[in-house]
């Protein structure tokens, strides 16, 4: 419908041209101003705002009222071609849908489990999911940093079926916050309607489709997948991600280097070392790496003179007691 507004309309050359012709009384020679104008003229004829005459070879100038009342009829009609052409639709599909529905798919089934081993099948699995759901997609996606190269793929996705009235939530862990991209990411789909939170806790991934499908790691590379369509496992899921959902911290994602308590990453690492965290439970309660995790509690020990961990832990542990913590 765009497109055909858009070709219906004089270009700014076009109407430059219709309004000198006016300006000589509305008639002209046609080789008086077919010269170098050739095209706009031929255009002007097309659209009827201006008549040749055989006889002499002349142009008059029309109203554009006329002309406007016969381009409205017309794009009148062709929406209305447009509007039946929607309502069919469905119907001149149906043939394909069903030989879709039909299709088995190439996956082994165990009951309403199905275990897809290859990466490709499952991420095309999951788009196919993906593009039927409607309602809500509930997402935890644990570790830091998203993969750069899904991110703009992923938000175009995420525009339109927020714009088509679905809702979305989802759980990263607290290492998101410290990559660039990912906190972009966030900040962009959360202005669209999405909600992401930050769990400081370790959780598997998981991704519910319409409370209908959940997919699950079936390993621990996440090279297999299981797709669940059992309803009392869905529900079970689900309950599981309201749980976290509800424990998880909201984030103010424009606020992109600070965590939202004010506090700098390697401070929130003394203050689980203060816990008796070890380095790795560090490492799996931020998402963060476990070299990134030693980094920062060396640069804790050299803020803090601590020649071993056991003392930087003890002063970690004066430092709180004696803010009041």
């Amino acid at each position: 419908m765009n497109e055909l507004v858009a070709g219906s309309l004089p270009t700014e050359t076009e109407r430059a041209l219709y309004q000198e012709i006016l300006a000589q009384g509305g008639r002209v020679m046609f080789r008086d101003v077919a010269d170098g104008h050739a095209a706009a003229v031929l255009r002007l004829m097309e659209l009827g705002l201006l008549i040749h005459h055989d006889a002499d070879a002349s142009l008059t100038a029309v109203n554009p009222r006329a002309v406007s009342e016969r381009i409205s009829a017309d794009l009148r009609s062709a929406g209305t071609r447009m509007l039946v052409q929607a309502e069919e639709m469905p119907t001149l599909l149906e043939e394909l849908t069903r030989a879709y529905d039909a299709t088995p798919r190439r996956v082994d089934r165990s009951s309403e489990v199905q275990h897809v081993d290859d990466f490709r099948q499952i991420r095309h699995r999951i788009l196919q999911i993906e593009a039927e759901c409607r309602e809500e997609t509930l997402a935890a996606q644990p570790g830091g940093a998203r993969p750069a190269e899904h991110l703009e793929q992923s938000l175009e996705r995420t525009r339109g079926f927020l714009e088509n009235g679905g809702s979305s939530r989802t759980i990263y862990q607290p290492g998101a916050r410290l990559d660039e991209a990912t906190v972009r990411y966030a900040a962009r789909v959360t202005e669209l309607g999405e909600r992401i939170r930050v769990l400081s806790e370790p959780f598997t991934r998981l991704i519910v489709f319409d409370r209908r499908v959940a997919v699950l790691p079936a390993a621990a590379d996440n090279r297999s997948a299981a797709f669940i369509e059992d309803p009392a496992v869905v529900s079970f899921l689900v309950g599981v991600f309201e749980r976290d959902w509800a424990r998880a911290e909201r984030v103010q994602w424009r606020s992109v280097h600070q965590e939202a308590d004010g506090l700098p990453v390697h401070e929130q690492v003394g203050r689980l070392l203060a816990q008796g965290l070890t380095q790795r439970s560090i490492a799996g309660r931020m998402g963060l790496s476990e070299r990134t995790v030693a980094g920062h509690i060396s640069r804790l020990r050299e803020l803090y003179d601590a020649e071993t961990l056991f003392q930087l832990g003890w002063q970690m542990r004066g430092t709180e007691a004696a803010s009041g913590e």
